[in-house]
């Protein structure tokens, strides 16, 4: 394990610092289905750290996952927000991605989803956070404001944001966050990019990590296709206090992933994975499928409204176990992905 000694800064109310894990293993949050209580409080219990995610919840589910998590663990746990941010979609672009979608909506019998924004009922999660008090809430898509972070500091919480290049980390760390998530373009799912106008950086999780840790003392996460304990020893290496996983529990017995999304991940069907823009508006690493060969080239910036637009072909597709039109979310290490109890899991990666 690492011998660096990051500043934790624990408050004196703090209900968590990175010295309370007994594992460097944090498993990432992953809207839409497969981060659920069971697995969050799975891998709490086995030394790590387990969260919940919020995106796509509505604040009284966000309040249910947290009293569910409650019931199942003793041990620490956090819940992911997806921050609100300023919607790139243009109109003109967004109608005629529309009609190209409804080709795929029909064979569903379905349609395509409405254009509209929201904001992912963030005032309501954050009364329940005040509430609730989670022991860690990290935020991805940008960090909160100055006030939201203090606000939530103050009632012990421990603040994490999720940053993809150096000027980020700079702008959390100016907010006073107790922890940076550096997530490198390995990553599977949504890059974690405060401009989503922007095409994500391509520097190596290793070199991100070295940057940003000469340039901070925070505790370091590092997260992008963390697969092995070799992976996890890497980025302790290299300045990290520990490993975020999402793709190495897609499979685990207690994650929601859905039936389709597990054989792609099994089958040997699919190749590489690829960044793209085709379900969500937003770019996202997961298998390359047929929807993203028909529509990664003409698919518009635009989140939420592109989310929105795929949800009722993607829910479609998820119940007739067509894996070619569904979000296969997944980081570049996928492979090495194996189904079994998230402490498994937890005790694969963590044996460093």
């Amino acid at each position: 394990m690492s011998s660096r000694q990051p500043n934790i800064r624990p408050r004196p109310t703090a209900l968590f610092t990175m010295t309370d894990l007994s594992t460097p293993i944090i498993q990432a949050p992953m809207a839409g289905g497969p981060s659920t209580p069971d697995l969050a409080a799975a891998v709490s219990n086995a030394g790590g750290l387990g969260f919940l995610a919020a995106g796509y919840r509505s604040a009284d589910q966000v309040a249910g996952d947290i009293t569910a998590v409650r019931a199942r663990t003793t041990g620490l746990f956090g819940v992911n927000f997806f921050v609100p941010q300023r919607s790139v979609g243009v109109d003109n672009d967004l109608r005629t991605y529309a009609d190209e979608l409804k080709g795929d909506a029909a064979r569903y019998d379905t349609a395509v989803g409405e254009q509209r924004t929201d904001d992912g009922d963030w005032e309501g999660k954050l009364v329940v956070l005040e509430k609730m008090r989670p022991p860690v809430v990290s935020f991805t898509f940008g960090a909160p404001p100055a006030a939201t972070t203090a606000k939530l500091q103050g009632a012990g919480i421990f603040v994490m944001v999720t940053v993809t290049i150096e000027d980020e980390a700079a702008t959390a760390i100016a907010l006073g966050v107790d922890a940076l998530l550096v997530q490198g373009p390995e990553a599977g799912g949504h890059r974690g990019t405060f401009d989503p106008a922007v095409v994500p950086e391509t520097k190596p999780l290793d070199l991100l990590l070295i940057g940003i840790a000469a340039k901070t003392d925070l505790p370091l996460i590092a997260a992008g296709s963390i697969s092995t304990s070799s992976d996890v020893r890497n980025v302790l290496r290299r300045g990290a206090v520990a490993a975020q996983a999402g793709t190495a529990f897609l499979l685990a017995d207690e994650a929601g992933t859905k039936s389709a999304h597990r054989d792609a991940l099994t089958s040997g069907q699919f190749g590489r994975t690829i960044i793209t823009r085709a379900f969500s508006g937003r770019y996202a690493r997961g298998l390359l499928n047929d929807f993203i060969r028909h529509h990664d080239q003409s698919a518009p910036l635009g989140y939420p409204q592109v989310h929105h637009m795929t949800s009722p072909i993607r829910a479609a597709a998820a119940a007739a176990h067509d894996s070619q039109r569904l979000s296969l979310w997944a980081g570049t290490g996928y492979r090495l992905a194996r189904a079994a109890l998230a402490a498994t899991i937890v005790a694969h990666l963590g044996s460093v």
